[in-house]
């Protein structure tokens, strides 16, 4: 397993990697002193494990962890840190693990198993899409970055249906509730189906998206989805939902309350 330790202090950072280099689950571990380090590295180089002091300049720990689980939440992250005030927020960003400093290698080691005992079953295929918490899109393990919120959106809505055709109509009373559907707002809406279609393209994944005649569809042929997994009764992906669903968006709250109904007929 790859880990971060992020650590304004140098000499904190390090010693906290060589201690983690001692437990028998991590094979590599990398420090960083800065937060923006750490992210720009973590672009090219996703981790299992990132453990984080929460009192840092410029990026806190807090908001750094938000940032690694928005763009890769399967990443588990452990807080390090000198200040017990900090744990409402800490695990308020779905944090695995809360560590007081100075950290002993048995706490350490038992946070770290802790963690990895929570983490999710790895969803595995070329095209991943995570539904659990926020919304996202993976192709290889990369993530998809689309160029404006409101396309990636729209492919979220497409993807709730779970393989169902939508009207244009149907999308644009959904994304922009209070505009009424007219010949403008159809133009406003092809816009953004064009730029959604051109970002699928350049990633090699536009299969996902079907067009017939005035609707649209995501094809769940095409990819993986954690949420799709649930409904089909999927043990690993039922106990791995948290209660949390395409949080970025109020429409989700329906599905959000299926899962919910799901889980308590299994209790």
């Amino acid at each position: 397993m790859r880990a971060i330790c992020v650590d304004d202090d140098r000499v904190l950072a390090e010693g906290l990697a060589a201690m983690c280099m001692e437990l028998p689950q991590i094979h590599e571990v990398k420090s960083f002193v800065w937060a923006r380090d750490a992210l720009d590295w973590l672009e090219n180089n996703p981790v299992e494990l990132a453990l984080l002091d929460v009192n840092m300049p410029k990026i806190n720990g807090i908001q750094l962890a938000a940032e690694i689980k928005s763009r890769w939440p399967e990443t588990a992250v452990i807080f390090v840190t000198g200040y017990s005030q900090y744990a409402v927020d800490a695990f308020a960003v779905r944090a695995a693990g809360y560590l007081m400093k100075p950290v002993t290698r048995e706490a350490l080691a038992a946070d770290v198993a802790y963690a990895l005992s929570r983490k999710e079953k790895k969803l595995t295929g070329r095209v991943v899409v995570r539904t659990f918490g926020s919304f996202d899109v993976f192709v290889e393990d990369k993530p998809v970055k689309f160029k404006m919120a409101k396309c990636k959106e729209l492919l979220a809505y497409l993807v709730d249906r779970q393989g169902s055709s939508v009207t244009r109509a149907e999308l644009s009373s959904v994304i922009w509730e209070d505009r009424v559907y007219d010949r403008r707002q159809q133009k406003h809406l092809d816009a953004y189906i064009r730029v959604l279609r051109q970002t699928l393209k350049e990633y090699g994944i536009e299969s996902i998206l079907e067009m017939r005649g005035g609707s649209l569809r995501a094809v769940p042929e095409q990819f993986v989805c954690d949420a799709y997994l649930f409904f089909s009764g999927d043990s690993d992906m039922i106990n791995a939902y948290r209660g949390e669903y395409m949080n970025a968006y109020s429409w989700a709250s329906i599905t959000e309350g299926a899962m919910f109904w799901k889980q308590e007929k299994r209790r």
